[in-house]
């Protein structure tokens, strides 16, 4: 792991997650299906709260969710619900757990391509650099596109916001601000 007196994207301080976090994954291109349905998962879990929270409880997300395995968390019913609910190492939001549990037979049933094919295919065109963090946005025309067609499949818990920050955590979209010793060229 680097030094923690490299230059970092101001939000990875604070916290020795966040630093890890930022360090080995955020903006890291991903790809997999079990991999890339995980991060979407937790960025729709991560909604509303901050994402310490999920960092936190990410190994209790694994073990509660089967690994994020698509096929085994499809496969879930009520009394899988009911022991989700009553886990205290996740989030028990009944809309979001309901949402995986449906996004999972999605990315199944409604993804032939595979979710990684899917999600890749909008990738920006051209990689930009932001020069500080208020130059990050928040969406972007391809979160936003990628939003509406994952909706159209049937997915849930997945507006623009969220779809920006899962292409964010994935590498989609590199953002890291450019004294960040992540940054790429």
């Amino acid at each position: 792991m680097p030094p923690t007196e490299l230059v970092r994207c101001d939000w990875a301080s604070g916290a020795p997650e966040y630093a890890a976090y930022h360090d080995e994954e955020w903006g890291v291109p991903l790809h997999g299906e079990v991999a890339l349905f995980e991060r979407m998962s937790l960025e729709a879990f991560q909604s509303g709260l901050s994402w310490l929270i999920i960092l936190r409880k990410r190994p209790a997300f694994r073990a509660a969710f089967a690994g994020f395995d698509p096929e085994r968390v499809a496969s879930f019913d009520e009394a899988d619900i009911a022991r989700l609910l009553a886990d205290a190492g996740i989030v028990r939001n009944r809309a979001k757990i309901e949402a995986t549990i449906n996004n999972a037979r999605a990315v199944l049933d409604r993804v032939p391509e595979g979710l990684d094919a899917l999600l890749w295919s909008y990738a920006p065109a051209a990689p930009r650099r932001p020069c500080t963090l208020a130059d990050v946005p928040a969406t972007s025309p391809e979160s936003v596109a990628l939003a509406k067609e994952l909706k159209r499949r049937g997915f849930r818990f997945v507006g623009p916001t969220t779809a920006y920050a899962a292409m964010q955590a994935t590498g989609i979209v590199d953002d890291h601000i450019a004294t960040c010793w992540r940054a790429g060229p």
